[in-house]
Formats: C-alpha cells, sequence, structure tokens
C-alpha cells in the first residue's frame, strides 16, 4: 500500500473530534477549547448532526455510545428504546395480517419510545461538565438560523415532496418551506426544532448542573415534547410503506417510564487488542464473533485487496450474521447464549466452515438447547426470498425515492483521555411525519421485530429491538481507539475490513478510510422489507478487476459499486503517549476530522 491519502490524517494532543458532517465536527472542537470534555463535546456534536443531516438521524431516534471516562473502564451507553406498552402481538398481527406479517419500515406502527434526547442528556449528566443551554446552543442556532443544506438531503425531500404534500403535511410543511423542496447549499431553517429545544434548555431549572439537566430530561419525557407526541400519535392515522395508513401506540406514559442506561459491554482478545462492542440489543457482537473466526487465518499474509483476503472475510461475515438473525436480542427480555457464541471453542467450529468456495446458504450454528431458534430463522429467510430485488440497507421509503440508507457516527478523545464513540439514528424523516410543533418525526425501530412466537425479536412491550446501530472501541498496551461508520446491517462489516487491514497490514487510520471496502449481501436484512440476497456481496472497483473476477470465481455474486461509495467510517485514536490521532471517509463529501 503507498503512503497517498486523500486527506491528512489529524495529530495533536488537545483534542480531537470526527464525525459525519464538518460542521458538527467543529462545534465538538469549539466545547473542547471552551475547556469541555469528550462527553460535552460529543453531546454537542450529536446534537448538531440532528440539524445538519435531519435525513439519518433526529431528537426521537436512538443512540447506543460506547466510552471511557480516563483511567477507567469502557461502558456503554444504550439509548435504545423499547417497544411502547401498546405494541402487543395480538394488535399487530391484527392490524398488519398475522404472524408472517412485517410491521412496515414507516409509519407510527413502526415507532418504539423515542431514546437519543434523553442518552444524550445522560452523558451530558453523568460525564460532562457543561450545562445544558450551552450544550444545546449550536444545534438551536443551526435550526433557528439555518445551515447550508447538503445536496443529498435536498434531492431526498425533492424526491419525497409529492408524497409529504399528500400523505404528510407535517413534514410537507417543515422540508419544503414555502411549498417548495430546499435548495443544495441555501441555508435551511427549522424554527419549530429550534423553539423545541430552546424551550426545553430553559426549562433547565435547579439547585445544581445535575438537577437542571435533570429538569430538562423531564420536560421531554413527561412535559410538551411528551404530550404533543403523545396527541399526535393518538389522532393521526399515517400512510406507512405498506401502503395503509395504521394509528401507532406510543403514549406519554410510555416516555415517562422509560430512562437511558449505561451497561458493561461485551469484548473479545484480537492479536492482542482488546475490543469492545454493546451487548446482543445491538448486531455489535457480530464484529467479535467474526474476530473470533479470522483468528484461524493468517489475514496478515494475504493481500488486503486481493480475492483471497476478501473471501474469507465475506464468509466469516456470512457465520457470524447468521448466528445474528438466530440468537441476538434484548439479553434483559430473552436468554441469549452469548459466552458461546463468542467462545475459542465455537469460532474454531465455525471456522472450519469457510472453503475455498463461496457459501449460498443460511447457517447459524446449532447452539445445543437453542436449535429451534436457528431452524425459525433459516425457515424466514427462505420465506423472504422473494422480496431481494429491494434494497437491504435502511429503507423506510424505499420504494418511493432512490435514496440509500444510512445514519451518523462521531468519535471524540480529549486531552485527558476521555473517549466517546458514538452512532445516533433514527427519527429520519423519511421515517414518520414531523410532529406538528415540534420540529421533528419519530423513529422506525420497531421494524426489527417479528410477529411469530418465541423469538429473540418477537415484539413485546418493553423489549429492546435489535439495532443495527455499532459503535466500537478498542484497547492496546495503553492505546485506545474510538471508531464506527452509518450504514446499517453494513456498519460492522466495514469497521471489520478497516480494523483488520490497521491490525494486520499496518494501514494507518485515514489510509484504511481511503482503501476499498466491500461487504456482504448474503444475510436477512434487519429493515422492511427483510430481504436475503444469497452469496451476493459488493465491493468497490478500486480493488483491481483481478480480486473481481478471483471472487466471481469462487461463486460470489458480485456487484461492483461506484468509486468511493461504500462506508462513511471515521475513528481517532490516543496513543499511550497521549498523541491524538483522527481521520475521516472523503465518500460524500463531508465527513470530516479536526483537532489539534
Amino acid at each position: 500500500m503507498n503512503d497517498f491519502t486523500t486527506r491528512p490524517e489529524i495529530r495533536g494532543t488537545f483534542g480531537t473530534v470526527t464525525s459525519t458532517h464538518w460542521i458538527a465536527s467543529t462545534v465538538g472542537m469549539g466545547i473542547l477549547e471552551k475547556g469541555g470534555n469528550a462527553f460535552d463535546a460529543a453531546v454537542a456534536t450529536g446534537l448538531t448532526l440532528q440539524i445538519v443531516e435531519p435525513h439519518l438521524n433526529g431528537p426521537a431516534g436512538d443512540l447506543p455510545a460506547i466510552f471511557r471516562q480516563a483511567e477507567s473502564d469502557v461502558q456503554v451507553l444504550c439509548a435504545q428504546g423499547p417497544a411502547p406498552a401498546g405494541a402487543t402481538l395480538e394488535h399487530y398481527r391484527k392490524e398488519l395480517g398475522g404472524e408472517h406479517a412485517l410491521i412496515p419500515g414507516s409509519g407510527h406502527l413502526a415507532t418504539v419510545i423515542p431514546g437519543a434526547f434523553d442518552g444524550w442528556m445522560l452523558m451530558l449528566r453523568d460525564y460532562g461538565t457543561m450545562e445544558p443551554a450551552d450544550i444545546l446552543a449550536p444545534a438551536i442556532g443551526y435550526a433557528r438560523d439555518g445551515h447550508p443544506m447538503l445536496p443529498r438531503v435536498a434531492d431526498q425531500i425533492a424526491g419525497l415532496a409529492a408524497y409529504f404534500a399528500e400523505h404528510w403535511p407535517s413534514s410537507h410543511a417543515t422540508w419544503c418551506p414555502d411549498g417548495k423542496a430546499p435548495e443544495a447549499h441555501k441555508l435551511f431553517r427549522n424554527p419549530d426544532l429550534a423553539a423545541t429545544y430552546q424551550r426545553l434548555a430553559d426549562s433547565a431549572e435547579g439547585d445544581t448542573r445535575e438537577a437542571r439537566i435533570d429538569a430538562v430530561r423531564r420536560t421531554w419525557a413527561e412535559g410538551f415534547v411528551a404530550e404533543t407526541i403523545d396527541r399526535f400519535v393518538a389522532e393521526a392515522e399515517v400512510m406507512d410503506v405498506s401502503e395503509s395508513t395504521h394509528k401507532g401506540v406510543l403514549t406519554k406514559a410510555d416516555m415517562a417510564g422509560w430512562e437511558a442506561t449505561v451497561e458493561t459491554p461485551l469484548s473479545v482478545e484480537y492479536h492482542g487488542w482488546t475490543v469492545y462492542k454493546t451487548q446482543s440489543w445491538s448486531q455489535g457482537p457480530v464484529l467479535l464473533q467474526a474476530l473470533q473466526i479470522l483468528k484461524h487465518f493468517d489475514l496478515a499474509s494475504m493481500d488486503p485487496n486481493g480475492a483471497e483476503f476478501v473471501h474469507t472475510v465475506i464468509e466469516a461475515m456470512k457465520l457470524a450474521y447468521a448466528d445474528r438473525e438466530a440468537y441476538y436480542g434484548d439479553p434483559a427480555q430473552s436468554e441469549i447464549p452469548m459466552e458461546h457464541l463468542l467462545s475459542d471453542d465455537y469460532a474454531a467450529e465455525r471456522a472450519r466452515l469457510i472453503t475455498e468456495t463461496a457459501s449460498t446458504e443460511q447457517r447459524p450454528g446449532r447452539v445445543p438447547g437453542f436449535e429451534h431458534l436457528a431452524d425459525a430463522c433459516i425457515a424466514r429467510s427462505t420465506r423472504n426470498y422473494e422480496v431481494s430485488d429491494v434494497a437491504a440497507q435502511e429503507p423506510t421509503m424505499a420504494h418511493l425515492t432512490d435514496r440509500k440508507g444510512d445514519t451518523v457516527h462521531l468519535d471524540v478523545i480529549d486531552r485527558w483521555g476521555n473517549a466517546v464513540s458514538a452512532t445516533p439514528s433514527g427519527g429520519w424523516l423519511q421515517s414518520n411525519p414531523v410532529v406538528p410543533g415540534l420540529g421533528f418525526p419519530l423513529n422506525s425501530r420497531a421494524q426489527m421485530y417479528w410477529l411469530e412466537d418465541g423469538q429473540p425479536l418477537t415484539l413485546a412491550p418493553g423489549r429492546r429491538p435489535r439495532t443495527t446501530l455499532t459503535p466500537s472501541m478498542a484497547e492496546k498496551d495503553g492505546a485506545l481507539l474510538a471508531f464506527g461508520t452509518p450504514g446499517g446491517d453494513q456498519q460492522d462489516q466495514w469497521q471489520l475490513v478497516w480494523f483488520l487491514r490497521f491490525v494486520h497490514h499496518g494501514l494507518s487510520l485515514q489510509q484504511g478510510m481511503d482503501a476499498p471496502l466491500f461487504h456482504s449481501m448474503h444475510f436477512q436484512g434487519s429493515f422492511y422489507p427483510r430481504a436475503c440476497k444469497p452469496a451476493e456481496m459488493m465491493i468497490e472497483p478500486n480493488v483491481g478487476e483481478a480480486t473481481i473476477e478471483g471472487l466471481r470465481d469462487r461463486g460470489h455474486i458480485v456487484h461492483v459499486a461506484g468509486p468511493w461509495t461504500v462506508g462513511r467510517l471515521t475513528a481517532a485514536m490516543r496513543e499511550a503517549d497521549g498523541t491524538l490521532r483522527a481521520a475521516a471517509t472523503p465518500r460524500l463529501m463531508q465527513a470530516y476530522a479536526v483537532g489539534r
């Protein structure tokens, strides 16, 4: 690999912020410059991403974060809201047509309890140092005064404008002010969201900083925000991707009865690195499973852009993701055999399934006592093959617009060694109509549940969906690495490829961002319509024709992506001596790392 990169790898000692939008990155860096820590900066960055990338995340979305306070253990913030109390199997089967029906990818039936805003406030209260009004100020300013509209967002709004006008009038009023779609690069304002966040900031009353933040959280979950959402959901019959209207079940009581939590991560050791991921309410453990399998291959001897490397990694991904589909779910509500799935013996058994030929089968492992889950997984994948012509990336309104699903990501490390890796998502402008008066839509994460009985992902009140959101953190010899990417089911695939090249081939953070990426589409998708595409994969063309043909010779159905279109990785690193590094993908020309 040559040393050329599309942009410099950021290096310094004071602090670094990297995210999927340059405005958000510089907002976070500004917080560090004002004396805030990594947690303050992460919250300000995340809130700003809701404004500048509204097609990818919003206040009523979801938030997982992996973080470490300086000199402390790595922890996980879970701000993934569960299903509301009214989200029963009986009700959803009646609404949608039985136990094999799919929950739509948009609309109020697809909504779980909003999690992102409370998660950010919990992080600020327990780990940050600044006041909520100061942290909310940049997001309020960009919503009130305007930000340059990304061409990608303008195009997506234009593609949905007629639908909004006919079916989601509150969205049309918000995203098409003056009755027309916004222009690329022109200032775009969301005055209702600015006013919502200002009212939340103004509610910060109390004798201590912690009390003031808790007051803001109560205003969100029990005050005017929850009350407005409650009224809208109770009254609205929302057109969704099923091309029929449904009423939702989310209530103010659901919001008041839930709050974000902090928990321990899962981890494995890989070539000297301890790699941390979320528990099984996220797909995060698939990366750990894939690393366990790949310990049995000499990846360092392989060309990182060669057919042997790509084939081996793709086949490991297929096996790990098959287990995701069979066994993952909310560990607070289901028994998840995670210790077995991450064990050395099980990984060795799985590694022996990888041959020189691409698998065309869904092959979850047969975990003792859980074999019925593997059988059900295979049956589901067969049942949904007929819809495999629909894009298997986060589609919420894919039948209406040629958008490719995505989310946002940020990594922050400060001079004291505090670090955050977060992947906020949900509450996209495509997921649901804007709640009138609030300026943001609800999420659509409930589309990940099944309506059949007895599964870890069976719809149940209080159960977390198995989200695709999956930030990462790793440690080795005093060094700390935070990384992640948007991309739905592809998130852990792109992260895995990047991390393997970093570990085995010596690519720098930025070189890994610039290297060609690939992913499998073989397994069951997490998003409506839950399609499988057996043996299919996607790869960027700059791996070279020899690699592409070598993969086809091994039996892969290879789709060659457009140049520079796969993956939106960012990463930050703190060396053992305190030196900071950061990088961001050049793809889409909007992610940036900043620091000094």
